[in-house]
């Protein structure tokens, strides 16, 4: 029996306007749609068309009055505008990012529970801890905590969430109405929780989801992060500039699930790629110029003294990038760390570093045809540096289609992504087992 052969797995992050900062301004961007509906069921049913795994939405719980000044903010919860595109889709995944930080296990779990029994199985959560202080002060803290400490907490919050998960067991429920018997007693599970954080009963009040559990992704690359993810992950989202970092971190990666006992196909690594794609290279470089002609510096440059939590707005913007004490953020370690890496490495001047962010906040961003973006994916997938990619479009509008209608069919003839989806859920897309109740005498235990 032959060996199924290894396919890329490809996520559309979804931005409204598009990845790159200046999005909301090009002519193609209609802003009257950042809170209509149908633009969002049109851009998944455009990636459901194209057979994409999933959809992402990220999430960040804090703003400032400059910051909407000058950028499109504003967007949806995720997880509401998730459950309203899991009536109008019917195979992609939905996967909402919810902060440890900031929220109730039982909450959470109650409410990823309801999504994926609405979407039959499609829902995934992005696990954060956040890591601004301004996110910190609308949920009573002057500060975030510090980092070793947002992880700690974030280990026992996914430690109850799961029992809660489980807390049902497959076959718990009977439904037998003539006994009157709804479900087993003895097959649904208090937790009776009490940890650092949490104190717990359960069980949860919502039966086990069609996926047992929602799909667990994780975006942190520092070391408190890969950690966490070599235990609990199953997709990696991550920022890698090239390649040879992107395949120390797949390396990496892989390596710890394997001490902890995990198989290292069960963790998937998607970098993320902000493509600017056109027929001819010339066309896409100047698609990529328009982008920078709309930037504004000044926004660009508050939106990187947030994210990585150093004042940059003192330094001039064509000197050199400042050295910044990366141990001592509180905040996105591995972000500030990748920024200055590639700012030391590369000789850029700030301005300049904000030139490469506004694209993608750190992720590659890639410029040219359908045939050099795909020999792009093709090489790190193909040499150990991805199982697929986070695609990021920095114009959406437009550049949505241009990797759906373009890469995606170059992809597909080189035989390197799906032409149909061959099942039904998250888990399925993803190649991922159904995990088993923790609670079960012998779990059912179901592999795609």
């Amino acid at each position: 029996m032959s060996k199924k052969k290894r396919q890329l797995h490809l996520n559309l992050f979804v931005s409204p306007m598009g990845h790159h900062e200046a999005a909301w301004r090009h002519p193609q961007s209609n802003l009257d749609q950042l809170l209509d509906f149908s633009l969002y069921q049109r851009l998944a049913a455009k990636a459901e068309a194209a057979k994409l795994d999933s959809l992402f939405f990220a999430d960040r719980v804090a703003t400032s009055p400059n910051a909407a000044k000058y950028g499109a903010i504003g967007g949806y919860e995720p997880l509401t505008l998730l459950s309203a595109l899991a009536v109008v889709t019917q195979r992609i995944g939905l996967i909402a990012t919810v902060s440890t930080s900031f929220n109730e296990p039982f909450n959470l779990a109650r409410r990823f529970a309801s999504l994926d029994h609405l979407s039959r199985g499609r829902a995934g959560w992005n696990i954060i801890t956040s890591g601004t202080d301004a996110e910190a002060q609308n949920f009573n803290y002057e500060q975030i905590p510090e980092h070793a400490a947002r992880y700690e907490r974030a280990r026992e919050f996914l430690d109850v969430a799961t029992k809660l998960w489980d807390s049902w067991e497959d076959d718990a429920l009977v439904r037998d109405k003539e006994a009157g018997v709804f479900a087993d007693s003895s097959k649904v599970h208090e937790l009776n929780h009490k940890g650092d954080h949490f104190s717990v009963k359960g069980p949860l009040n919502i039966s086990r989801g069609p996926q047992g559990r929602p799909l667990l992704v994780q975006a942190g690359s520092s070391q408190n992060g890969r950690h966490f993810a070599a235990e609990y992950a199953e997709a990696i989202f991550t920022a890698q500039q090239t390649f040879e970092e992107a395949e120390s971190f797949y390396r990496d990666m892989k390596q710890r699930a394997v001490q902890l006992n995990r198989l290292p196909g069960h963790i998937v690594i998607l970098p993320g790629i902000c493509p600017i794609i056109g027929r001819t290279e010339e066309e896409a470089k100047e698609k990529e110029a328009k982008l920078v002609e709309l930037s504004n510096p000044a926004h660009s440059l508050l939106m990187l003294s947030n994210r990585i939590g150093f004042d940059l707005t003192g330094y001039p913007l064509d000197g050199p990038m400042p050295q910044l004490p990366v141990e001592e953020v509180r905040g996105h370690q591995s972000r500030t760390s990748l920024i200055v890496e590639m700012a030391h490495r590369e000789n850029l001047t700030l301005r300049q570093v904000l030139e490469r962010l506004a694209g993608g906040r750190g992720h590659r961003t890639i410029t040219g045809t359908p045939q050099q973006i795909a020999d792009v994916m093709e090489h790190w997938f193909q040499n150990g540096a991805a199982d697929g990619f986070n695609i990021m479009p920095q114009l959406m509008a437009g550049g949505l289609e241009d990797f759906l209608d373009l890469v995606v069919p170059e992809l597909q003839r080189r035989g390197l992504f799906r032409t149909e989806y061959t099942g039904t859920t998250l888990r399925d897309h993803y190649e991922l087992p159904y995990p088993g109740s923790q609670f079960a005498e012998t779990p059912l235990s179901r592999t795609v």
